[in-house]
C-alpha cells in the first residue's frame, strides 16, 4: 500500500507541473504572457479620486488681482475750475451766500430814479465801456492797477477818498448778470478797511448789464458804493465801481451821475 500511495503522489506531482507550463505558455502569436497578479497599492488618505481630465499646470507669471491697485490711484480728485470755487466743495454764489459781510438782495431792495447821463465821458478801450467825466474836485490819476481813475482830492487826517475806476471784471463772470453784480460788489470789500459790511439801497438791470447801489459800514464810518456790470463786447464784461466815504459825503450825489452815465463805446 505504501508503495502505491508513492505512485500516486508521482502522478500527482506530475500532472500539476503539467499544467503550469500550460499555462505559462501563450497559445498564439497575438497573446500577451500574462505576469503574476498582485494587489494594487494602497491610496495615500490624503489624495483625492482620479480623474480623466489633466491636473492643471502652474503658471510661471502671477495674475494681477483688482486689490492689486488702489481704486483711488486710478480715478484722480476733480479740481475746481479756477474762479468757479472758492473752496473744495462750494461754488462762488455759495460762498457769496455764506459770506456774512454781505446780507441776501431780496425784493425789498428797489430800484432808483436815475439822473441824466453825462455827456463828458472817459473812454476805456480796454472794457469797452465809457464812464462819465466827473467835474471838479474830481481828477483824473493813475489808473493802475485799473484800467481808468478818477479820484476826490485827499482828505487832511483821513486814509480813504473817494474814487472811480474801471476795469475788466475781476471775478468769474455767472449766468445771471444780477449774480455777477453781486460777485463784483463783494470783491469790492478788497478797497474798503477791513471789517467792512455791505446793505443794499438799490438794484436793477441796465443796458447789457446790472447796477448795484449799496452802503458800506465799517466801525463808525461808512461810504456810499456802486458797481456797474456790462458787457463792453470784449472778452470779458467791464466794470466800473465807484465809492465815496462819509468824511466826502457832500459828494454822493455823483454816485448816481456814475450808474446812470455808464454806456457801451460805440
Amino acid at each position: 500500500m505504501r508503495s502505491i500511495y508513492r505512485g500516486l503522489a508521482v502522478v500527482a506531482a506530475v500532472a500539476v507541473g503539467a499544467t503550469v507550463i500550460v499555462l505559462a505558455l501563450p497559445s498564439g502569436p497575438d497573446e500577451v504572457v500574462a505576469g503574476p497578479v498582485t494587489a494594487p497599492p494602497a491610496a495615500p488618505a490624503s489624495s483625492a479620486p482620479a480623474s480623466s481630465a489633466p491636473a492643471p499646470t502652474p503658471s510661471a507669471t502671477p495674475t494681477p488681482t483688482s486689490s492689486a491697485t488702489p481704486t483711488s490711484a486710478l480715478t484722480p480728485t476733480p479740481t475746481p475750475s479756477p474762479g468757479s470755487s472758492l473752496a473744495p466743495g462750494y461754488t462762488a454764489m455759495q460762498a457769496l451766500y455764506a459770506d456774512p459781510r454781505v446780507p441776501r438782495l431780496t425784493g425789498r431792495v428797489k430800484r432808483m430814479a436815475l439822473p441824466r447821463p453825462a455827456k463828458r465821458l472817459v473812454k476805456d478801450r480796454r472794457t469797452g465801456l465809457a464812464v462819465p467825466r466827473l467835474g471838479k474836485p474830481w481828477k483824473t490819476h493813475g489808473a493802475a492797477p485799473f484800467t481808468s481813475k478818477q479820484v476826490l482830492p485827499a482828505v487832511r487826517g483821513g486814509r480813504l477818498r473817494g474814487m472811480l475806476v474801471t476795469c475788466p471784471l475781476p471775478i468769474m463772470e455767472q449766468k445771471s448778470p444780477r449774480d455777477t453784480a453781486l460777485l463784483a460788489a463783494r470783491w469790492t470789500l478788497n478797497h474798503h478797511p477791513k471789517g467792512s459790511e455791505i446793505s443794499w439801497l438799490a438794484s436793477q438791470r441796465v443796458k447789457t448789464g446790472w447796477m448795484l447801489v449799496y452802503r458800506v459800514k465799517y466801525g463808525k464810518h461808512s461810504s456810499r458804493a456802486a458797481v456797474v456790470v456790462m458787457d463792453g463786447g470784449m472778452s470779458k464784461p467791464g466794470l466800473a465801481f465807484v465809492t465815496v466815504p462819509d468824511s466826502q459825503r457832500k459828494r454822493w450825489r455823483d454816485i448816481g451821475r456814475v450808474v446812470s452815465g455808464v454806456r457801451v463805446l460805440g
